[in-house]
């Protein structure tokens, strides 16, 4: 008898198996090499497919739906609770396989190489970022070891290092003024790394209609534009923006009993990268709106009754609604707008 739906536990080598029929019945329990994979699935009827959203779960769910399954990725904190008994290979499929069928599970949307691609840009440049910020904290620490300190910020490091290292008067051994230089010229490399990377987002960010599109939002620039544009995808996935920014974290965590309502902070759920960069471009534009001496419109109102870290989180939230609405009505970002009144 056939399997109907499918659970795979996918891993570097082997991968387990567990399929069950349209009674429920378990009909495929094996585990599979890599090299076996294709030629599995290729001719197994066609059947619904579950995968943990993980390292290669976009490859493997391209390559299935060519053979004409219906894949499904989850994210892994919504399989955990059909784990029925310990944690293996051969549990984690079986409750992958029962996660996958069940009708108000939340799917992670499969992506294609053209997104796979930019957001491994996304993710090279962040760690350039994290190797870059971490190797200008060395150097102020080293310099602060001698009395030497430096304000925070790399523009600061990258005019007053040189200028200590070529200062007779300080105390630093001609040893370790070596060392800073070589620090210092470790930090230019990682810096040139930065703004490479950055410009391969940017020439993507203009070819692309979608990425542009969300430029225009008072917030968005070209990066968070292209990493929301790559990670979305189709935006009809999500039911409404206020869906899109639950999936984004954005949204107030819940913790209700007994008909009491109680919210607490942000659930943040959900893809850390976009809402840092979503937050980030709302304090920008909060401090822009500061310096205007702006006093009215939705933003002042705000800032009137909440502070600027509660504003920031609230603007990107709204923000993360214009995008929804933009990629997923296909309009173009107006100033101002206000959704028409309609009578009844």
């Amino acid at each position: 008898m056939k399997a109907t739906t499918i659970g795979i536990d996918l891993a570097k080598n082997v991968f387990q198996i567990h399929g069950v029929n349209e009674f429920g019945k378990p009909v495929i329990k094996k585990q599979l090499k890599r090299d076996q994979m294709a030629a599995f699935f290729a001719n197994t009827p066609p059947a619904l497919i579950g995968m943990e959203a993980c390292a290669s779960a976009h490859h493997w769910a391209r390559k299935l739906q060519s053979f004409g399954h219906t894949v499904r990725l989850m994210a892994p904190q919504f399989v955990k609770p059909y784990v029925k008994s310990n944690k293996n290979d051969a549990n984690d499929a079986e409750a992958i396989c029962e996660a996958v069928a069940r009708p108000n599970m939340r799917f992670v949307p499969i992506k294609d190489v053209e997104q796979q691609a930019v957001l491994s840009l996304h993710r090279v440049r962040q760690g350039f970022v994290a190797a870059r910020t971490a190797q200008a904290n060395q150097i102020r620490g080293l310099l602060g070891e001698f009395g030497l300190v430096i304000p925070q910020g790399i523009a600061h490091i990258a005019r007053r290092v040189p200028e200590l290292i070529e200062d007779a008067s300080n105390e630093l051994p001609g040893s370790f003024r070596l060392l800073i230089e070589r620090l210092m010229e470790h930090l230019k490399g990682l810096h040139r790394q930065v703004l490479d990377l950055e410009a391969l987002i940017e020439a993507w960010h203009r070819k692309s209609e979608a990425s542009r599109k969300l430029e225009a939002i008072p917030g968005i620039g070209p990066i968070t534009a292209s990493a929301l544009v790559a990670s979305i995808g189709d935006a009809n996935n999500f039911a409404d923006g206020r869906q899109l920014a639950a999936w984004l974290g954005l949204v107030p965590r819940q913790h209700s009993s007994g008909g009491k309502q109680t919210l607490l902070g942000i659930s943040k759920r959900g893809d850390s990268y976009l809402r840092t960069l979503l937050i980030h471009g709302a304090r920008a534009c909060i401090q822009a709106f500061s310096r205007k001496g702006n006093s009215s419109g939705w933003l002042h109102e705000l800032l009137q009754r909440r502070n600027h870290n509660v504003a920031a989180v609230a603007l990107a939230n709204k923000n993360a609604r214009i995008v929804w609405a933009l990629l997923a009505q296909k309009r173009q970002y107006v100033a101002g707008y206000s959704r028409p009144v309609t009578m009844a």
